[in-house]
């Protein structure tokens, strides 16, 4: 009798951490389910990877899209999401395109929890599955400006995470749930978050072997990179009065102000 391969389900799989996430699990074996809007970039990776590969296009930024293609994998035994997808925008609050920021929070925050939920629900009728969900270290701050949106985001999902974490492991579940807190990586984030100077980041190959090892080791906040970590650690213990204009400062730069 063949041994069915263990499933992993990406969204924002075209491009990336979450392309990454898609050529390590490959490289290990595992049947993927890849789920982005651009399904010819999704086909495309596809064809390169050696494994089998399920694609399932949907805008998660549409309510209805997160429902649709759940119901679509209600028959999957999903061994491990990978909650991926994502972007930001950065500028003075102010200023920014605001129907931009709402797709955002749709993206970052609604479709996320959604499909969190959802693979949460089924996990634990089976008693296990993993589920990762993309933050960064922006969420384990105390605020961004001039990214302000984003960095809400993404401490939305670092605080819906640990607590989802904590009644598991209340629980004695062997569903595990975590948050990956990448600083910068170099990937599509910074162009298509209308960044104008970025300084240079981790590798999305870092940034993922990082991830696996924190997730071996069942890790609740994964942070790779040893800098990102330090800075993370400092901004426990600083003033939020000194630590804002310090981000502050950096982000503006991103402006090109």
């Amino acid at each position: 009798m063949a041994i069915q391969k263990k499933t992993v389900w990406i969204t924002g799989a075209s491009s990336g951490i979450g392309m990454e996430f898609a050529k390590a699990y490959a490289k290990k074996g595992y049947r993927l389910i890849l789920t982005a809007r651009r399904k010819d970039r999704l086909d495309a990776m596809a064809q390169t990877l050696d494994t089998d590969c399920r694609v399932e296009v949907a805008d998660l930024s549409d309510e209805e899209e997160c429902y649709r293609v759940c119901n679509l994998l209600m028959d999957e035994k999903i061994d491990i999401f990978i909650n991926n997808a994502g972007f930001g925008t950065c500028g003075n609050f102010a200023k920014t395109d605001l129907s931009k920021e709402v797709n955002m929070i749709r993206v970052n925050v609604t479709a996320m929890h959604i499909l969190c939920k959802q693979m949460l629900i089924d996990m634990k009728k089976r008693g296990r599955g993993t589920i990762l969900n993309v933050a960064s270290s922006a969420g384990l701050l105390p605020g961004g400006p001039y990214m302000a949106a984003y960095y809400a985001t993404k401490s939305y999902v670092v605080s819906l995470t640990k607590g989802i974490a904590e009644e598991l492991r209340m629980e004695n579940s062997d569903v595990y749930v975590c948050a990956l807190c990448p600083g910068p990586v170099d990937t599509e984030f910074n162009a298509n978050a209308d960044v104008e100077f970025a300084l240079r980041g981790i590798s999305p190959t870092q940034c993922v072997e990082e991830a696996l090892r924190g997730m071996k080791r069942r890790q609740t906040v994964i942070v790779p990179g040893i800098f990102v970590r330090l800075g993370s650690g400092f901004s426990r213990i600083i003033p939020d009065r000194i630590m804002l204009p310090l981000i502050a400062g950096r982000q503006k730069k991103k402006t090109g102000a």
